[in-house]
């Protein structure tokens, strides 16, 4: 399994929290479950769908620009 760091907004992890809890799971599960279920809402032949290889984005130039930035800019170093 693969570790990262993810930074949410305050009032997302307070509903993350009352969502894991009203489940009886762990914050990570809670995420983990709600990522399969958007996931799997998605229909396949849906053309954003990342099991198939010709949707993929170009990846964005090395400015960073290319992608929308969501919420406050990135603070750590490139």
């Amino acid at each position: 399994m693969i570790r990262f760091a993810l930074r949410i907004p305050e009032e997302l992890h307070a509903r993350l929290t009352v969502q894991a809890t009203t489940d009886r799971r762990s914050i990570n599960s809670e995420i983990l479950h709600l990522l399969e279920v958007a996931l799997n809402a998605i229909p396949p032949e849906t053309p954003d769908r990342l099991d198939d290889d010709s949707a993929t984005p170009d990846p964005p130039p090395a400015s960073g620009r290319g992608y929308p930035r969501h919420g406050k800019p990135d603070s750590s170093p490139a």
